[in-house]
């Protein structure tokens, strides 16, 4: 069965993988989107993106306020009268207010929902560099949304609600279809999980990208590398857990959005996979790179982070 009365649509940031655009290459009826400016000028006016969205746009009203009150230190920052604070930084930055301020430890966002402090990145505001969520707005959404209203179209999309806490709500709210949101959009596969698209893909051939490897067994969650089994043999459902012998994501290649956490070795792989897309986004700016080795030290010096390279 086909949609061909459906076009795909492939937003050619400049941040995907090349296998990735190959494999897209191979479709018919899909509408290549661009952006207006590259990442290297996202870069330039906004900012790095990492650590996460949240503690990005937390950075961003943050600094405002720090230019507000004229504090110099962190600590100074967290010592000002946090009543008035609270109430200063709630009518610019809505429930990023509480992030880089709470005492406690943990503080309430404004849906109610608590949320754990970060101010372990609050030392980010008060660096020589500037980080950012806008990348994502200026590269993919302004695009979509620009074809969308030019179109009159409403998109499909393939995200789960098991990728971010931001999803979750999301669809907790909203359902699979988001009608009723200024942008609506269909999110069919929001409840089905990794494990879910890995056995579809597998038992009904479904071809994917190159940079995704093969989809096998996950000997190494069973701890049977090697050992035949009785699913092997199909005397029973096979119900093994399955994995990707190759990348696990392929969202954006120079995203740092939880590059910090200690089981994460995107730059570490993209170094032995991309070795040419490594030495653009590590190589200084001066010397027409993107600067990220220079940034990536800072963080973990100053931050008392991992994050490996």
């Amino acid at each position: 069965m086909g949609y061909e009365n459906i076009p795909a649509v492939f937003i050619d940031t400049g941040l995907e993988y090349p296998e990735i655009r190959d494999f897209v290459k191979t479709f018919d009826n899909v509408v290549w989107l661009k952006p207006e400016i590259t990442f290297k000028a996202v870069i330039r006016k906004y900012g790095y993106p990492f650590i996460s969205k949240r503690v990005c746009d937390s950075l961003f009203y943050t600094q405002k306020k720090i230019k507000d009150t004229g504090a110099k230190t962190e600590e100074e920052f967290l010592n000002l009268d946090i009543n008035a604070l609270d109430e200063r930084m709630a009518m610019l930055s809505g429930r990023y207010n509480e992030w880089f301020k709470n005492r406690n430890g943990r503080s309430a966002s404004k849906s109610g929902k608590e949320t754990r402090s970060q101010k372990k990145y609050l030392f980010m505001a008060f660096g020589e560099y500037r980080f950012t969520s806008q990348c994502c707005d200026v590269m993919k959404k302004n695009p979509i949304k620009k074809y969308a209203k030019e179109s009159g179209r409403v998109g499909i999309t393939g995200q789960m609600a098991s990728e971010s806490n931001l999803r979750l709500d999301q669809w907790l709210k909203h359902g699979c279809n988001a009608f009723d949101l200024e942008n609506p959009i269909s999110n069919p596969l929001s409840f089905w999980t990794e494990q879910d698209v890995l056995k579809y893909i597998k038992e009904n051939g479904v071809k994917i990208a190159s940079v995704y490897g093969d989809i096998v067994p996950d000997y190494d969650d069973e701890q049977c590398d090697g050992q035949m089994s009785i699913e092997d043999l199909g005397l029973i459902p096979d119900r093994r857990r399955l994995k990707l012998t190759g990348c696990q994501r392929t969202g954006c290649m120079f995203c740092g959005f939880g590059c910090h956490l200690d089981d994460d070795q995107r730059f570490v792989m993209m170094q032995k996979t991309h070795p040419k897309q490594y030495e653009y986004i590590m190589k200084p700016v001066s010397e027409g790179g993107l600067g990220y080795k220079e940034i990536i030290d800072w963080l973990n010096e100053h931050g008392d982070l991992h994050i490996q390279y």
